[in-house]
């Protein structure tokens, strides 16, 4: 059950009181298809092409914008046999996107006085290894030493049998730990098991019962399942593996119990993305709460984990983030939050072992986040008149309209003009030098070619000393 981190920057028996979809939700329709049409060709363009070169069959999508759901939309086959397109309604497994909702029903607990996330393991499981040392907090952050029992992308043998959390906690919660409680970070399923088992030994229910109640159910996601204990339906997406290079072939299902707490849901897109918008708003848990939700734990010797609890943490061009990704047999799943943009990209496909999902959510990150700064509109203004070999020669020094001389200004339309439409620009970088303010740019392309740098200095006056279109270095 490996997680998939990108490199900035989403993956159900029911229970009694969860109706499964049938038929896409009617409250579906009301929220979505927000986006003007070029926008949508953008997202769509780039999903199917990252879905074209990866071979995945299908991806399920969800874009937010301005904190509400603007576009849900299916790409490729959710099932080959018989073949059945994907659609935005259908469920796939979101993998370990699920350890932040067991790290959610923790935080809820420790509001009710119930536990603090500071308790010692040892309060609720004395047993295991070393349990005294380990802390809540250390096993939400992956901070404990526990050993993660499933860090391969495949289906062992002995986990295609029925399982227990008991029977995992007894096999790899009782070994020597990695390492000193609170001195590493390493991913490990091990410790969402122990999170799950302590919050229905405090709770006193089913963890699946005390999730519906306290979080599916308050944030209208209607359609989750637990996908540990039963298949998927028919009408959801099915998981598929490739061995090598070979065909899609079903992918086996792991045997119930081995995904408990870390990573047992499933769930159609735009339910997930309104999870998203309850982490933006902070809209569920009480104001600590959040602040520990998404605080990066820090280590012993006073370095960072850069992981909080159940979510990393980090910045993408001045862009904070909370993400995740998850992977069980059949399913990869993407998930990225930019809280301050009010804006999340889910991204849920059905092949294990597949970059796919990562790489759609890199490709739709700089279309979702574009709100151009006056900088970026203007540098966004000069290159597009720069693929038709034509300036504004007002806007620049006399260096610069000597830099763009007839044969630079053909070389920029010949070279710039064959690569279509920008999708989008970024300002990634700004210093004085010389006088002048430097900025640095990225332009993207909704067909997926590689981004290009444009490098800037501007004088006091706001006249443009310079503007140099250049490849992004592959390194």
């Amino acid at each position: 059950m490996r997680y998939w981190m990108t490199a900035a920057v989403a993956i159900c028996v029911s229970l009694p009181t969860m109706a499964g979809a049938q038929n896409t939700p009617a409250n579906h329709h009301d929220a979505v298809d927000q986006l003007s049409p070029a926008l949508a060709r953008q997202i769509d363009r780039a999903s199917e092409q990252v879905l074209a070169e990866t071979g995945v069959p299908s991806a399920s999508v969800a874009i937010v914008q301005n904190g509400k759901i603007v576009y849900t939309h299916g790409y490729g086959k959710a099932r080959l046999e018989p073949p059945t397109p994907a659609e935005p309604w259908m469920r796939y497994s979101i993998g370990s996107i699920s350890k932040q909702f067991t790290a959610a029903a923790l935080l809820l607990l420790q509001q009710e006085g119930k536990l603090s996330i500071d308790d010692p393991v040892s309060k609720y499981l004395p047993d295991l290894t070393d349990a005294n040392q380990v802390t809540i907090r250390m096993i939400l952050s992956h901070t404990s030493g526990y050993q993660d029992y499933w860090p391969e992308d495949y289906v062992m043998p002995p986990m295609k049998k029925p399982t227990t959390a008991q029977h995992i906690l007894n096999v790899w919660g009782k070994k020597p730990l990695d390492f000193a409680p609170g001195t590493r970070w390493q991913y490990s399923n091990t410790n969402y098991v122990i999170a799950g088992e302590i919050v229905e030994k405090v709770s006193g229910e089913p963890l699946m019962k005390f999730l519906q109640q306290n979080i599916f159910k308050p944030l209208h996601m209607d359609d989750v399942w637990n996908s540990d204990l039963h298949a998927l339906r028919e009408t959801d997406a099915e998981g598929y593996v490739r061995y090598a290079l070979g065909p899609l072939r079903p992918a086996p299902k792991e045997g119930a119990g081995w995904m408990f707490a870390a990573g047992e849901l499933a769930m159609p897109a735009y339910d997930l993305a309104q999870w998203d918008i309850s982490l933006m708003d902070r809209s569920l848990l009480q104001p600590k709460s959040y602040d520990e939700f998404f605080q990066p734990v820090m280590l012993k010797d006073g370095n960072s984990s850069h992981y909080a609890l159940g979510i990393f943490v980090g910045s993408r061009d001045g862009h904070p983030y909370l993400e995740h990704s998850g992977e069980v047999s059949g399913f990869v799943s993407e998930n990225v939050v930019y809280p301050k943009s009010k804006a999340a990209i889910v991204v849920l496909t059905n092949e294990i072992a597949s970059p796919a999902a990562s790489a759609i959510a890199r490709a739709l990150t700089p279309i979702v986040l574009a709100s151009p700064t006056p900088a970026e509109a203007q540098a966004m203004q000069i290159f597009t008149g720069l693929q038709h070999g034509q300036i504004d020669r007002s806007q620049f020094t006399d260096w610069c309209n000597a830099y763009f001389d007839q044969q630079a200004l053909e070389d920029y339309k010949n070279s710039l003009g064959q690569l279509g439409k920008p999708a989008s620009i970024q300002q990634t970088g700004k210093s004085l030098r010389g006088g002048m303010t430097f900025r640095a740019f990225r332009v993207y392309f909704p067909d997926g070619k590689n981004p290009l740098e444009i490098t800037t200095f501007t004088e006091p006056d706001g006249k443009i000393e310079q503007f140099i279109v250049a490849p992004v270095p592959k390194v």
